[in-house]
């Protein structure tokens, strides 16, 4: 099931920061939520149905926001593109921090060593990463949840393909897609890999993900990490107020 904009022309952004792209999402995955269960139960039900996992560094700032106002766990999935050494902002791959891996075209022949250095090189990097944010991660289990993977875009999709894949293996009830923006042609695979796919603008053309923000600075580690340690805060608060 798919819920986005229709496709537009757009030589200006769309978003002002990631904060704001995380907040405008977070109503959009709401107003769904709502509609789906009568409005005395859906933020009760929350907390139980719902983990909310953002693609660090630069997802975990527009996922925060869906994870306060679902009054759920905000989590992590670290993924890294494969690339290769010329080109290292072209994907061929993606792999996870915990071992998963996805190839552009299945089937993709290298030279063992060549295949052997991009893809150590992958989850070398992802693995670094989740080393720093795991004190920090809840460390959720997703299992007959309704789990949201965010990113702040979409470009070729290779790490939000292989986070779904690594995350299906958990039995999660649903998987949702949640960006504020991604390329109207790759919305056929993107539904492909969820149950529900929340885009709120498919412009064309697209080129990068940056593009659509007036502000798009690097996410430090430091900022990530405060991300979910207000997660946390926030979870813990709602359970005393639940008790």
């Amino acid at each position: 099931m798919a819920d986005h904009s229709p496709p537009l022309r757009s030589d200006s952004p769309v978003f002002a920061d990631r904060l704001e792209a995380g907040k405008c999402l977070a109503a959009a995955v709401l107003a769904i939520v709502e509609a789906q269960m009568p409005a005395n139960q859906a933020e009760a039900e929350a907390p139980d149905r719902f983990v909310v996992y953002a693609l660090p560094r630069g997802g975990i700032a527009v996922a925060a926001p869906i994870a306060q106002a679902l009054h759920c766990p905000l989590d992590v999935i670290v993924a890294k593109k494969i690339t290769r050494p010329e080109n290292p902002e072209l994907a061929i791959g993606a792999a996870t921090s915990n071992g998963d891996v996805l190839w552009l075209t299945q089937g993709q022949v290298f030279p063992s060593t060549l295949y052997e250095q991009m893809l150590q090189q992958a989850q070398e990097r992802a693995q670094a990463q989740w080393e720093q944010l795991a004190p920090f991660s809840p460390q959720i289990d997703p299992a007959g949840a309704i789990a949201l993977i965010v990113d702040d875009g979409i470009a070729t999709g290779m790490t939000m393909a292989v986070a779904a894949q690594s995350l299906r293996a958990k039995n999660p009830a649903e998987i949702w897609i949640c960006v504020p923006v991604a390329p109207p042609e790759i919305l056929p695979h993107v539904q492909a890999w969820s149950d529900r796919v929340i885009v709120l603008a498919t412009p064309h053309p697209f080129q990068s993900v940056s593009r659509f923000y007036k502000e798009f600075p690097q996410v430090e580690m430091e900022e990530a990490i405060e991300c979910l340690r207000n997660g946390k805060r926030q979870e813990a608060r709602g359970k005393r107020q639940e008790g």
